[in-house]
């Protein structure tokens, strides 16, 4: 299953409902910090536009207030973003490790955590 891309203003209403859970409109603005906050009819056009994409769905009316919940789950998304950065670099992940060990974002412990999903990876194929 592909999943929809996401702009920025996207990925922070998901970032709303992944947090919050099911919100309306209103909330979902409301989650912005007030100085950056985008307009309401900006968030609800935004919002419909995802529901269009699947990646968020209505949960439930109450009253004339429409409710919305995540359709993808953070992780999903984050797996896309990832996805599309490579492809950007052939698919060659060593320019990004490079430059996230340069800027000091790569920590032992990642790379720990990277080796023991590396040293996994075969085994959940084999038990396929």
């Amino acid at each position: 299953m592909t999943f929809p891309k996401l702009t920025k203003l996207e990925l922070q209403i998901m970032e709303a409902l992944w947090t919050k859970g099911p919100c309306s409109v209103r909330e979902i603005q409301e989650f912005f910090p007030a100085r950056k906050r985008p307009a309401y009819t900006t968030v609800q056009t935004t919002v419909y536009r995802m529901e269009v994409k699947k990646a968020l769905r209505r949960f439930k009316k109450i009253g004339t207030a429409l409710i919305f919940e995540a359709a993808i789950s953070r992780e999903q998304a984050e797996r896309r973003l990832i996805d599309e950065l490579l492809s950007l670099f052939g698919g060659r992940s060593r320019p990004i490790m490079a430059h996230l060990v340069e800027s000091g974002t790569l920590t032992l412990e990642d790379i720990r955590e990277a080796e023991k999903a590396l040293l996994e990876a075969p085994k959940q194929e084999d038990e396929k």
